[in-house]
C-alpha cells in the first residue's frame, strides 16, 4: 500500500474517529516488524494526532509466536484498565476499513530511543525514579485477570529453553559455550509459578520517556503471552537494552529500586536471584 492508497483508506476512516484526515500520513522509522504510521484527524479546528499500526501487507502473524494486533488492541486496553500508562486506542480496524490488519492509538509524547533515555541531560530529572516506576508498570500488567486475556500463546522457563535448544540444535552449529549454558539454565530454571500476562519485550526502548513526566507509555506489544511474571522484569535488565548505561536496569536503575516498585504495587515476591 502506497502513500496515495492509506491517505484515501484514512480518509475513509476519519469521520469514525471524529473528524476529517488533516494533511498526509506519514512513516514513522520504529518498529522492527510492523508499521508505524502518524496522521491527524481535525474536528472543529481542534487536530487530534494519532498513530496507526500495521501489519506490513502480505505479512502473517505466527500465532505461536505473536498476538496478532487485534488481540494487541485489546491488550492495551486491558492494560490501561489495571492502571498501566498506555496510549488510548480508539479504533480496532475490520476488512471494510481497507487497511489490512491494523489498528489506532492515540499519539503519546516522548523519547523511546534507549540511548538518549540513558544519556541525554534532558532526562536527567526522570531517570532516577525510571526503575522503581517500572516496577511498578509491570505489577499492573501482571495484575490483568486472565479470563479477560484474548487467546495468547503460553511459555514458561522451561519451555522457553527447550524452544531455543530446539533451534541450537537444528543449526547444526556445535559450541561449548551454548552447551554449557543450556545445562547449567535448565538447572537453574525456577520452580513453576502462577502465569501471568507478560508483555514479553518490555523494555528500554519500547517505553515512552518523557523529560517532565517519565514513564508516559508502554509500546510494541506483539510478544505478549502468559507466562512466568519474572521474565519480564529480567529482560528489562538484559545488558543490551542497558544502551551503554552504567545501570543494570534499562541502563537507567537499580535492581532494588525495580524489586521495591513491584512489590509495592502489589506484585507477587520475586527473588533477585
Amino acid at each position: 500500500m502506497d502513500v496515495s492508497d492509506l491517505a484515501q483508506a484514512l480518509a475513509h476512516l476519519a469521520p469514525r474517529l471524529g473528524g476529517t484526515l488533516h494533511g498526509e500520513p506519514r512513516r514513522l522509522s520504529g518498529g522492527a516488524s510492523q508499521e508505524t504510521w502518524a496522521f491527524e484527524v481535525e474536528a472543529g479546528g481542534a487536530v487530534r494526532p494519532l498513530i496507526l499500526r500495521k501489519r506490513p501487507d502480505g505479512m502473517s502473524a505466527d500465532p505461536e509466536r505473536t498476538a496478532g494486533l487485534a488481540a494487541e488492541a485489546t491488550l492495551i486496553r486491558l492494560a490501561g484498565a489495571q492502571g498501566a500508562p498506555v496510549p488510548g486506542v480508539p479504533h480496532v480496524c475490520t476488512p471494510e476499513d481497507g487497511l489490512g490488519e491494523a489498528y489506532v492509538m492515540d499519539r503519546v509524547e516522548g523519547e523511546t530511543l534507549g540511548r538518549r533515555i540513558v544519556r541525554d541531560a534532558a532526562f536527567a530529572a526522570v531517570r532516577p525514579g525510571l526503575a522503581r516506576r517500572c516496577g511498578e508498570v509491570l505489577a499492573a500488567i501482571h495484575a490483568a485477570p486472565l479470563a479477560d486475556l484474548p487467546a495468547l500463546p503460553r511459555s514458561g522457563p522451561l519451555e522457553e529453553l527447550d524452544k531455543y535448544e530446539t533451534i541450537y540444535r537444528g543449526s547444526g552449529a556445535e559450541r561449548p559455550i551454548f552447551e554449557l549454558a543450556f545445562k547449567r539454565l535448565r538447572k537453574a530454571a525456577p520452580p513453576p509459578t502462577e502465569p501471568a500476562l507478560a508483555h514479553g519485550d518490555f523494555r528500554n526502548g519500547n517505553l515512552m520517556i518523557h523529560p517532565e513526566h517519565g514513564l508516559t507509555a508502554v509500546l510494541d506489544w506483539e510478544l505478549a503471552h502468559v507466562g512466568d511474571p519474572a521474565a519480564d522484569l529480567g529482560w528489562l535488565c538484559v545488558n543490551s537494552w542497558r544502551f551503554g548505561g552504567d545501570q543494570p536496569v534499562g541502563g537507567f536503575g537499580s535492581y532494588a529500586d525495580l524489586l521495591a516498585g513491584y512489590k509495592a504495587a502489589g506484585g507477587c515476591p520475586i527473588p533477585l536471584d
